[in-house]
């Protein structure tokens, strides 16, 4: 039977005598709960790995989803560091959108949210860089108003979603090729879309 219990100062959680971080605390309820079901199916992941490459996709998928939560990294309770803060929107990015759906898109704020614990607010123009970031690897996309964007050209509010490059964890989640065939299907149907527009 696994007994587990908090240390008084709620950082850690004590499990068989073997002490682990615990989960930031400030992460908002239905966001802690997406990443805990991403993490779980990150582990599945790992366990059913069928070789090299899925292990280790499997690993980063974990790291992302730990590091999003809080229980790597720098710890949550001091004050991140400029390059500590960029390294968790980045894996919270990446972990809430595993566990949306390929065509699904998030917004910088949740990313904000969990990392930037009650001062989140100041936290959106760092996860807004951090989405710029990613897409320009290709790993994401940035959209306004339904449309990819970047840094310069956009206006309003910003959704983030699954790029070309967007580092899955197949088969949970479908293989690069079939992201890459959504994300050309969905460029064809906003151009046929704007086709009728300019008319």
């Amino acid at each position: 039977m696994t007994e587990s219990e908090r240390t008084p100062d709620g950082r850690h959680i004590v499990v068989n005598g073997r002490r682990w971080r615990a989960s930031d605390p400030a992460i908002p309820e239905p966001l802690r709960k997406e990443l805990v079901a991403e993490l779980m199916a990150a582990r599945r992941a790992v366990k059913d790995a069928d070789g090299d490459r899925t292990l280790r996709a499997a690993r980063a998928r974990v790291a992302d989803a730990k590091l999003a939560l809080g229980e790597r990294g720098e710890p949550w309770w001091d004050q991140a560091s400029a390059g500590g803060l960029r390294k968790r929107l980045a894996a919270a990015i990446r972990a809430l959108l595993r566990k949306r759906d390929a065509d699904s898109s998030i917004c910088p704020s949740d990313a904000a949210r969990i990392a930037g614990g009650e001062d989140w607010r100041d936290t959106i123009t760092a996860a807004r860089e951090v989405a710029f970031s990613l897409a320009e690897r290709d790993e994401v996309e940035v959209l306004s108003g339904g449309r990819p964007v970047g840094p310069e050209d956009h206006s309003g509010p910003l959704r983030i979603r699954h790029g070309e490059d967007f580092p899955a964890c197949p088969p949970a989640r479908g293989t690069a090729d079939e992201l890459c065939r959504q994300r050309v299907t969905r460029i064809a149907h906003a151009a046929h879309r704007d086709s009728w527009s300019s008319i």
